[in-house]
């Protein structure tokens, strides 16, 4: 959901760290021990990690994965640095070259989601038809977006900082005044307001018009990356199978995982999500590959950043990112 844009900002409460417990050895009874920590409480954006744990795709590789869930006070970097987790989930793009600015010890090395799923909403209006016809509206973002998706929104369609609006995750603003915008994720936000607010609203996905970040990216620690190269790609090979499984299989065992962390999802809750990541292709490619990335696309995304100076134009973006682990192209 959108509150995972807190991630940039937010620090890792003590809590998560005990939680995670202190640095241990990762080999335990035979198989390699990850601690993966993901970006938000547990859902369907998550369903590849929890389809792969119920199925047994990661115990096939050798690897003990431990799922901890992640929150608005949970910060995925923080934890890495902390030795407190072997893995995580990096939420956006800019979370990759804001660990490569801070000197971080981490990678990323494949992403879940092909296409950021980030949107702008609006009530049905026939003033609106395109994100372009935004400019000049106002448009309720949170903090951490202004550094996120809003550079390429103003390169690409000359939006101004004087249309942002203060959005706190609180459908109530954007319920009560039919000429809101507001931002929000296809699989979540929608949704919400569809079935609560009794709203069709329209939804504008970033990505289909050209944004060109990746999210849900699988960050790993450079130390346990270099003593543990071949658990890497086991977890990298399993999580492609977990996607696969969730969103053309039975997602009966993943959804099982996450509502037992979760009890918030509800069937329907999860139904939906799972109906979106297929159906506006955010995990898959075209071609179906999962998991996959490529530096030419990383280049497009930091060339926009660095032009808007959110990155200095000498940042060496692409040390963040090792693809190595990365099935092979067929």
């Amino acid at each position: 959901m959108t509150r995972r844009t807190l991630m940039a900002s937010g620090l890792a409460s003590s809590l998560a760290l005990a939680a995670c417990g202190p640095d241990k050895p990762a080999d335990t009874g035979g198989a390699v021990r990850i601690r993966f920590a993901t970006d938000w409480r547990a859902q369907a954006e998550q369903g590849g990690f929890y389809q792969a744990v119920a199925r047994g795709f990661y115990a096939d590789k050798g690897l003990d994965v431990s799922l901890i869930q992640g929150g608005p006070s949970v910060n995925v970097p923080q934890l890495l640095a902390a030795n407190a987790i072997e893995m995580g989930l990096g939420s956006n793009a800019p979370i990759v070259l804001s660990m490569v600015q801070a000197g971080a010890k981490a990678k990323a090395v494949m992403a879940s989601f092909q296409k950021d799923p980030q949107v702008l909403i609006t009530h049905p209006r026939a003033d609106i038809t395109s994100l372009a016809d935004m400019k000049g509206k106002p448009i309720m973002l949170a903090d951490a977006s202004i550094t996120a998706f809003w550079p390429w929104l103003k390169a690409k369609y000359g939006f101004t900082d004087d249309q942002v609006r203060k959005y706190t995750f609180n459908a109530a603003p954007f319920l009560a005044d039919p000429k809101a915008i507001q931002q929000g994720y296809v699989t979540s936000e929608p949704y919400t307001l569809k079935t609560q607010g009794k709203i069709d609203p329209q939804v504008f996905l970033l990505a289909d018009s050209g944004y060109p970040g990746y999210a849900a990216m699988t960050l790993v620690s450079d130390s346990f990356r270099a003593a543990h190269p071949e658990a890497v790609r086991g977890f990298v090979e399993a999580t492609i199978a977990g996607w696969k499984d969730y969103l053309r299989g039975d997602p009966a065992p993943g959804d099982g995982l996450i509502t037992k962390d979760n009890p918030d999802m509800t069937p329907d809750l999860l139904a939906q999500a799972r109906e979106k990541l297929l159906s506006y292709g955010i995990v898959e490619t075209a071609e179906g590959a999962i998991g996959t990335m490529t530096m030419d696309r990383w280049k497009a995304f930091f060339d926009v950043m660095a032009a808007a100076k959110v990155y200095p134009a000498d940042l060496d973006w692409a040390s963040g990112i090792d693809l190595s682990f990365l099935p092979k192209p067929t």
